[in-house]
């Protein structure tokens, strides 16, 4: 024990009425929705980064936290400090999982050897932590975007060196996934993109950055884990422009390196939001493509216009993107990560669990308005009777392959007809989710 948290009792479900701040409203873990429970559908994670990590900087000032294990070294005493801290806040708050990356947890390295004794150093804490507890990884992940190293990309660099360290980090951090049960890992290129097209070679670091994801999936395989990997899409910020851009755009990137049926996505809503896209839209592009995987719920501040990690708090937002996850078939390896921060004013460790309650809450109410919408059919039978059309005659041919594109010109010709615009009913299905909402 950490003894930072040690004034906060374990959470616990009290139901809407509860006027305690440090209890569950709606998350009832055991409770069943669509013939599983919410933890079995929402596979809820606390992100180690932000949440133990970050001491409150920001570009303009330094650090408001103060936590105790924040100190000026970042050496293994620090990092076990860190580690109690962690595993002592995951059993009050009652998460079934966590996420990682690599140097998040270890004490500071400068040289590869160094990187590999440290990392090893704490995977022995941390496997003896989550052995004697209830929790599990959902994923893990290596930091390839932090160190000055990385500040022209990680398998995108100009340099070979700098990518050999990258195919370090990734092997350590995959094989430490692996090791601990994670379920997935992912790949998140920070800075796997270009400031200024004016030095850089952009078919050289496509070409680069296809065959290192090539062989994170060998890597994979090679070692036995079966877990996924996900690439997690992000249009700009820290670079100018990313090569991850959106869903499509990383669909688009596996399919041209063959990878569509080994690598899915981690959607981030706040990402989604950056490249003029909806939370929805990314998700069922995701299901469209095959290749959905986990979500990093947060949001941004509309008025903001970067990357704010704030937790979510849109009910609508995210009924709707419940809604696509289950109608997709919810997750499977995949989960609700909670990729963001409490402010930088919020500085007591009662801002951390207010935080995660009022995110898990917010997700199981959500989760129960998407369970409604789907078993009331309203937007599915819509959906299904408008395009009812391709189920039978032409559309049904034209899809078999059975036309021509003279054949179906030759179609129109024969009915003669206008055909006659259908109401898309927008407002109506508009509605529908704002009743479902609550």
């Amino acid at each position: 024990m950490s003894g930072y948290f040690n004034h906060i009792d374990p959470i616990k479900f009290e139901g809407k009425d509860s006027d305690n701040p440090l209890a569950f409203k709606y998350y009832d873990a055991n409770k069943k929705v669509m013939g599983k429970t919410m933890a079995e559908h929402l596979r809820m994670a606390v992100c180690y980064w932000h949440t133990f990590c970050w001491d409150g900087f920001d570009v303009f000032g330094g650090g408001t936290f103060d936590r105790p294990w924040h100190g000026n070294n970042n050496d293994q005493a620090a990092a076990e400090a860190k580690l109690d801290a962690a595993f002592d806040f995951f059993d009050r708050l009652g998460n079934d999982f966590w996420c990682f990356h690599d140097t998040d947890v270890m004490a500071a390295a400068n040289t590869p050897r160094e990187h590999v004794e440290n990392f090893a150093a704490i995977l022995d804490k941390i496997e003896a932590k989550m052995d004697s507890r209830d929790i599990k990884l959902l994923w893990g992940t290596a930091n390839m975007f932090s160190h000055p190293r990385y500040m022209a990309g990680a398998s995108t660099n100009p340099n070979p060196d700098v990518v050999a360290f990258c195919a370090l980090q990734v092997q350590k951090a995959m094989e430490a996934t692996h090791r601990l049960g994670g379920s997935g890992y992912v790949l998140w290129g920070g800075r796997e993109g270009y400031d200024t097209i004016l030095n850089t070679n952009v078919k050289q670091e496509m070409e680069q950055l296809g065959r290192f994801v090539t062989m994170a999936v060998e890597h994979k395989h090679k070692i036995g884990f079966k877990g996924d990997i996900w690439i997690e899409p992000k249009p700009h910020e820290p670079t100018k422009h990313q090569y991850d851009r959106d869903v499509a755009t990383v669909y688009g990137f596996l399919k041209e390196y063959g990878l569509e049926k080994e690598v899915g996505v981690n959607i981030e809503p706040n990402h989604a939001t950056l490249a003029g896209n909806s939370f929805e839209h990314e998700v069922e592009m995701a299901n469209a493509f095959g290749i959905f995987g986990s979500i990093d719920f947060n949001r941004g501040d509309p008025q903001n216009g970067w990357d704010t990690d704030q937790f979510p708090n849109d009910l609508r937002e995210n009924t709707m993107a419940l809604y696509y996850i289950l109608k997709g078939g919810g997750f499977k390896n995949g989960g609700a990560n909670f990729d963001a921060k409490v402010r930088r004013q919020s500085r007591d460790a009662e801002d951390l669990f207010y935080a995660h309650i009022g995110g898990m809450d917010l997700l199981a109410r959500a989760l129960e308005n998407a369970a409604g919408l789907i078993e009331s059919e309203k937007l599915s039978g819509f959906v299904q009777d408008r395009y009812a059309g391709w189920d039978k005659g032409i559309g049904k041919d034209m899809m078999s392959g059975k036309l021509s594109l003279s054949e179906m010109a030759d179609a129109a010709l024969k009915s003669n007809l206008s055909p006659e615009p259908i109401s898309g009913r927008q407002e109506h299905l508009e509605n529908i989710v704002t009743l479902a909402v609550k």
